[in-house]
């Protein structure tokens, strides 16, 4: 009747396979637990040695790899021979830095293709790279298992759903979800916001508050509700990004619901921007709800580098990009959320797999049993969700060290490109835009107040703004993969530019480059983002490159060769609108 797979029994059987993962990631415990406390710490600690030692005798080129040992007493092993005295300086100034020693031995086992290519990746925020032994892992469970459609009972599709079953129970673990909470899976973090975008009951009366430092994914939803004749109140962005919590409580404030039932109103707050580098406070989550909001979180830049607990921030539903994450897959998102929303979302349409009963002709319809069911349109990807059981398990192994590495890194990286002067003029080579921690951090485990990212723009000897498409092609001739625009963010980048009365000047049917005329030159920035892989080198090199900005005769060189190839494929610019 209808297209979903045979109902689950009551009780179900007990299955005679199980998915073997192997060891490399099996003896990685999920979630992302804190490490506030020494033993916590110690704990985790023994998990990456013991998890280190069986991924360098599982991978074919362990011989070549140094002992733990070696790896915590030879500080500058990785780093080209031109970097090491850098190197030296930058760990007497950060002698914390090698408390993050294990994540130079996943760089060397993980990313060789890194050192192998040459290439400086620097855009985490845009996609994580991930991991080698993940990709061996997934393809090794794929040639031995055969997997089919989960809408079916053969053993095949009971292998795919056990294994969709487990990916669920991960995500759930990883973020530390109440029993209330259940995960839909959708292509995407944009593809989650639009099923609660499309499906949210606005109605007359209603409101959507949302900051103005979003990605154009949250910015989308409005769409929906001022098409239902729902208001949209906007949280002015401050001059570095994100918002001011009292500015946020006065807006939720005027606009706070006179009936949940009525006139039901969504707040939704991001978690970490992806341009200015806030963190927005998750008490506003806390705060919304006492108003009688409804709250849905954009974790897609936060989850890569913060742990994050749906306990301690029990959010009507949060969405995620996996790729975001660790790398791989891609096409893979979620919509992490309480069943108890769920049942206040109507779904203006319905699709295979999301239906158990159909009339046809007629108009009746009997949704899937499972709740989350009913939100996956179509087939999930279910080829790739052990990949996402095993990323899980893996980056939760590395992420109470990566807030402390990428602290040590920011400050460096921000401190360099801060001294930068061009040679004729003594002029700043760069202005960096976003904003800058205030904290250091000192031990594993503490969380930082901002991303890891680094937005600015380059400035010629005169103190005027290069082209963006300039810096980027510049880049790519030194091998360095960082990005330019506005990072899908309009509002953050208007802000942190100071164009936003340039942005109030625009017009129904504007194009980007009507908008360009208008503010006079190429709209966004240069990014810079850091992740799980990212070590002294890497920023190094970005350091080096922008003073090549800074040296007359390097940069005019630089440009004669991007005037000549203006128009190529080599030379467009990454505007991410």
């Amino acid at each position: 009747m209808g297209n979903s797979h045979s109902s689950r029994p009551a009780t179900a059987p007990k299955q005679s396979f199980k998915r073997q993962r192997s060891a490399v990631f099996s003896r990685i415990s999920l979630g992302c637990a804190s490490v506030a406390s020494s033993s916590s710490s110690q704990e985790t600690t023994t998990l990456v040695n013991e998890k280190t030692r069986e991924h360098k005798h599982q991978l074919s080129h362990s011989s070549s790899l140094p002992t733990l040992s070696n790896v915590a007493y030879a500080p500058s092993e990785g780093v080209s021979s031109d970097a090491v005295a850098a190197y030296n300086a930058f760990l007497r100034d950060f002698p914390e830095y090698r408390l993050t020693w294990i994540l130079d031995t996943l760089r060397r086992t993980d990313y060789t293709r890194l050192e192998h290519t040459g290439e400086t990746y620097v855009d985490y925020m845009g996609g994580a790279l991930f991991p080698e032994s993940l990709i061996k892992v997934h393809t090794d469970f794929l040639s031995r298992n055969v997997m089919g459609n989960t809408h079916s009972v053969s053993n095949s599709s009971k292998m795919s759903l056990q294994c969709a079953d487990e990916a669920r129970a991960a995500i759930l673990s990883f973020f530390k979800a109440p029993p209330e909470y259940t995960v839909v899976f959708t292509a995407n973090a944009t593809g989650a916001l639009k099923l609660v975008g499309e499906s949210f009951p606005f109605v007359g009366g209603s409101s959507y508050v949302l900051g103005s430092d979003s990605h154009n994914s949250v910015h989308g939803i409005r769409q929906y509700a001022i098409s239902r004749g729902a208001q949209v109140a906007y949280i002015q962005s401050t001059p570095n990004g994100g918002f001011d919590a009292s500015t946020a409580k006065n807006v939720l404030l005027r606009n706070r619901p006179r009936s949940r039932e009525l006139a039901p109103r969504l707040f939704a707050l991001t978690g970490q921007s992806n341009i200015s580098n806030s963190k927005n406070p998750l008490s506003m989550i806390a705060y919304a709800e006492s108003l009688g909001y409804y709250t849905i979180l954009d974790a897609a830049a936060l989850a890569p580098t913060s742990t994050f607990s749906l306990k301690e921030h029990p959010v009507d539903a949060m969405v995620v990009s996996f790729y975001k994450m660790f790398g791989f897959p891609t096409g893979v998102g979620a919509l992490v959320v309480k069943e108890s929303f769920l049942a206040q979302l109507k779904r203006p349409w319905f699709a295979g797999g999301t239906v158990d009963v159909v009339q046809v002709p007629g108009n009746i319809v009997t949704r899937a049993h499972e709740v989350h069911e009913q939100f996956e349109d179509g087939t999930i990807n279910y080829l790739t969700l052990p990949a996402i059981t095993d990323g899980l398990q893996f980056l939760s192994a590395y992420l109470p060290f990566l807030p402390l590495r990428l602290s040590s890194l920011l400050h460096y990286l921000v401190n360099s490109l801060s001294l930068l002067r061009h040679d004729t003029t003594g002029k700043p080579v760069v202005r960096i835009l976003s904003r800058v921690p205030t904290r250091r951090l000192k031990s594993v485990g503490d969380q930082t107040e901002t991303g890891s990212t680094v937005s600015l723009i380059f400035l010629d000897p005169e103190g005027e703004m290069l082209p963006n498409s300039f810096i980027e092609y510049s880049a790519s001739q030194q091998f360095i993969s960082l990005r330019t625009g506005c990072m899908c963010n309009p509002g953050a980048a208007a802000a942190i530019l100071g164009i936003q009365e340039d942005m109030e000047r625009l017009y129904p049917g504007v194009t980007l480059k009507d908008f360009e005329r208008i503010v006079g030159r190429e709209l966004g920035v240069v990014r810079i983002s850091l992740g799980l892989a990212s070590n002294f080198q890497d920023v190094w090199k970005v350091v080096r490159f922008a003073a090549l900005i800074g040296n007359d005769k390097a940069c005019m060189a630089l440009w004669d060769r991007w005037m000549e190839n203006r128009g190529s494929s080599a030379c467009c610019v990454g505007r991410a609108i």
